[in-house]
This record gives C-alpha cells, structure tokens and sequence, in this order.
C-alpha cells in the first residue's frame, strides 16, 4: 500500500512547496523507492490553459496533453517521471466531475454536498497512483486559511483519519520572516498558521522554515513547543542558490531519516549520493556564456521557468553559466540588447503583443549569424521573418496576428477554425515529428524519429513551404508527412525552431538536444570560432 505525504503552506504563498515536496520526494528516491507526485489548485478554472502568465506564470503540458501549474516541471525535473493528467487537480476540474455525476443520476437522488461527495472526489485523486507508488507526495496549493482550499484541507483530513498516520504525514511549510530592524527572525506566523492547520483537524509532522537567515536551535526548539512538532523535524530551509541544492540540505538535516520513520517505509538502500556530486561539478562552471529570452514577459520570469531551467540544464552540460538576459520585445530596443549577448531564444507565447519584435530580433540573429532557437510561436514568428525578408511577401503574417493578411504563412488547421471552446481544445500533449537525413535536428536528436510535446493552435502553412524552403528556411521534420514541426537554415551557425516545447522534456543530467546545441554554439559564438 501506498504512504502518502500531504504538502500544505502557510503565511504566504510562493513559499517553495513544490521545491519542497521535490526534494523529499528525490531524497526517498534515492533511496530506492518509488515516489510519485499530485498537485492540487483550489482555483475555479478547470486548468490554467486560458489563464494569463500574469496570473499564473508557466503552463507546463505532460505527455498527454494536460494543461497544468509549472510545480508539474519540477516534479519531473527532480523525479524524471513523466507526469499525466492523473497528476494534476484542480477545484474546478473536481466540481465540474461532480456536477457531471449528479446530472446524470449517478447520486441516485441525494443532496450532491462539499461533503462527502466534493472531498470523495478529492480522495479518489489523491489516492489515483496508490498502487503503482510506494509514496506519492500531494501537495495541496495556495495557503492554510484560504476559503477555496478548505475541501482539499478536509479531504487531507479524512485521508489521515482513514489510512492512518502511520501511512499519511503532513509537512508543512512556512515562512520565518526576518525584521531587519530588530535583527529578529519571528515564528509568530508559523504558530498562527500551524494554529490554523490544526483548527482544521491536521497536525503537521514537519515544519519547512522558509528562511533567509540561519535558524538557531532555540528558534526550533520554540518552534517545537507551540506547534506540537518534535525539534528534529523542524527543518531549515535557506535560500539556496539554485533549486538542486535543496535535496542536499534537506539531506544534511535526516529529512529521509525522519520521513522514512514516520511513515515506517522500507528503503531499497542507503542514498545514492552521485546525484549531489554531479552537481557539485555542474554548479561550479569555468565558462559563462549570455544567452537572451526575448519575449513579452521578461519582468515574470515564471512565465518561462521551464525554458530557464533548460538553459541551465543545457549550461551544466557544458561546464558553462548561462547568464539569461531578458528582452522585451514590446519595448526594448532588441537590437541594442542582441549586441551583449551570445545567442538568443524566443520562446512560446499568445498574441499580437511584441510580435513585431520578435520578428526583429529573429532578423538580427539570421543577418547577423547569431545562435537562435525558436520555440512554438518563435518558430512561427521565423516563418513570418523569411517570408516577408526573403521571399518578398511584405505582409506575410500570421492569421492569429492579422486576420486578413493576404499571405496566411501561418494559420489554423481546417479542425482550428470550428473549435469554440478554447480550454483544452489546442494540440496538446506528444505528437511524432519525422526527421530529414542530413539536417541540424537529425544531427542533434541522433535519431529518424522524436517526440515532443506541444501546446498551440496555429501552424506552418503547407503552401508555403517550397517558397521558403528557395529562400534557406527548410523544413526538417514533419509530423505524419503532414503538419510542418522543425524549420531551420543551413546557412547559419546555428538556427533552429521546433513548433513543440522541447523545454518540457529537459533534465538537469539529460539536457534538451535543442538547448545544448544552442548553448554549444553560443559559446563557440563567444570564443570566436
């Protein structure tokens, strides 16, 4: 039978829980066992499919195609397991299942409530993998105290009054604020918010202290007293300087041990500790190289967190720092900004907004043989570049930017245009893409045939690929001989753009082909070769 541990928050959001939930579930891992991770959102949308980056930031796409919160990134950054539609939960999602079954009298007449009908539906998914997982981490969204949270909060209730707490743990995790004008660090909002986890019937079995000073044993031992939690388990979590630190410093602190007891799991073997040696070396780099984003949302860096970290991922590989230069494409002068860096990406986006700019700087790195890699909408933007620099065609566009333009290089496939309902309705998920013998993608996937994983709805207009393929922007894979998936030139040192989001399929000891041979060639662009 599956152990579970359920993941909360407290004080504020945007604390670390996914980070948090992660590494325990890395640590464990690393013992040998399988783990598993679930998030739960307590928002209204069914998924963040149509929500803004403003809002949301990323919206991570796994393998069949859900539309989920960015955490679902780093649970398949730390695990290297391939998350699902079973992963991902949210209110809406749940009450939209609900309603279904009472509309279809599946209730058999009864007063449909939040309980036991909404929290039995949240049962049932936090318990979706019990049978395939010796652990699966679930972690809960937004913060103890929040309304919409209270069903998953309840539901988590009745998991560990069921299954037992010798099977179900909460940890929690919390914020130790700093005033620097007392030179204090405060557990005041701990308690309260501990006070409130327990109001709702759980009592959490760690605290995660969020923290950016060192928390000193009469900080824990207090800690310990009013929150019920023993001081062993209370559990400093500083600012690390990147996110693969944060297993170690769990590590240092016997938070496996302490899982490990509570929940009285059988570990395969001690902790394999390559994985922290591997990135000793791979944080310490002896070359830095500058690669920019350009894109819309250059002052919200979740907006592109997997894209990020596949840059790093990719630097690691290369004994290299990626220095990450943010553009933005609606206001920047992106020319002036393409002239510090080595290489450049334009990653995935909606809209017309810094449309025009991305055009640009796709412009700039073609003249210029500065390293590119498009991404989803880049590569539709590199498109649009060709036609109308190249080919002739001084309005080309695409149909999601201008409606009327007379040369629809990029468009929606006949089964687009009669979509209504735009939540859930885009290519999503993993398609094929078949590679031209002889082209940079062949070379740099060394294979015939990829998958990837997509998220839009335009794309690459047949019609027009001869005119581009005369001008030097080939295509180079396609998917089912049909759907255009991979531009390049073979002019350039490096320029390259996919239709999918390689970003979703990078790992820290398994960086994205795509975004190595970008870093490769940023640094060779840098050196002069």
């Amino acid at each position: 039978m599956s152990k579970f541990i359920i993941i909360t928050g407290g004080v504020v959001s945007s604390l670390g829980k996914g980070i948090s939930g992660a590494s325990i579930g890395k640590l464990l891992q690393l013992h040998g066992l399988k783990v598993n991770m679930i998030k739960c959102d307590p928002y209204i949308n069914v998924d963040p499919g149509t929500m803004s980056p403003y809002q949301h930031g990323e919206v991570f796409v796994t393998v069949d195609g859900a539309e989920a919160d960015l955490d679902l990134g780093h649970y398949e950054r730390f695990l290297d397991v391939e998350m699902t539609k079973g992963n991902t939960n949210t209110a809406g999602s749940i009450y939209q299942t609900v309603i279904e079954k009472e509309r279809r009298g599946e209730y058999l007449g009864a007063t449909v409530q939040v309980i036991p009908h909404i929290t039995n539906e949240i049962k049932k998914r936090f318990c979706a993998f019990e049978k395939d997982f010796d652990v699966s981490i679930i972690e809960i969204g937004g913060t103890v105290g929040d309304i919409e949270s209270l069903p998953f909060l309840e539901a988590a209730r009745q998991l560990i009054q069921e299954k037992g707490p010798q099977n179900v743990i909460n940890v929690h995790v919390t914020l130790i604020p700093y005033i620097a004008v007392a030179q204090e660090l405060k557990t005041k909002p701990s308690q309260h918010s501990v006070n409130k986890l327990r109001e709702l019937g759980i009592q959490p079995s760690m605290l995660i202290c969020r923290t950016e000073k060192p928390l000193a044993a009469k900080l824990k031992d207090k800690l310990s007293l009013f929150c019920s939690v023993p001081a062993q388990n209370v559990i400093e979590c500083a600012d690390a300087k990147s996110i693969y630190e944060v297993p170690r410093n769990f590590y240092k602190q016997h938070v496996d041990e302490r899982v490990i007891e509570l929940l009285g799991l059988k570990p395969k073997h001690k902790v394999d500790e390559k994985w922290f040696s591997f990135f000793d070396k791979a944080l310490s780099p002896s070359k830095t190289v500058k690669i920019a984003i350009a894109g819309k949302y250059s002052e919200l860096q979740d907006a592109y967190k997997s894209v990020n970290e596949a840059l790093r991922h990719a630097g690691m590989n290369n004994d290299a720092k990626v220095q990450i230069v943010y553009i933005n494409t609606e206001k920047d002068d992106v020319v002036a900004k393409l002239k510090e860096v080595d290489g450049v990406l334009i990653p995935g986006g909606f809209g017309v907004r810094g449309i025009e700019g991305k055009i640009e700087t796709i412009r700039y790195a073609r003249e210029n043989k500065l390293p590119f890699l498009g991404i989803c909408v880049g590569m539709q933007c590199a498109v649009i570049e060709a036609a109308r620099h190249l080919c002739g065609l001084a309005k080309a566009n695409s149909t999601e930017f201008d409606p009327k333009t007379p040369d629809p290089v990029v468009d929606l496939t006949p089964q687009q245009k009669n979509v209504v309902y735009k939540g859930g309705t885009m290519r999503l998920g993993n398609y094929t893409a078949d590679l031209e013998k002889g082209s940079l993608a062949r070379k740099l996937y060394g294979k015939d045939q990829i998958v990837e994983r997509h998220r839009h709805r335009y794309e690459l207009n047949p019609d027009y690929v001869k005119q581009l393929r005369d001008v030097g922007l080939k295509v180079t894979g396609w998917h089912e001989g049909v759907l255009p998936e991979i531009v390049e030139r073979e002019d350039h040192p490096y320029f390259i753009a996919g239709q999918f989001h390689p970003e979703f399929g990078s790992r820290p000891q398994r960086p994205h082909p795509l975004f190595d041979g970008l870093v490769k060639a940023s640094l060779k662009k840098k050196e002069g070769k």
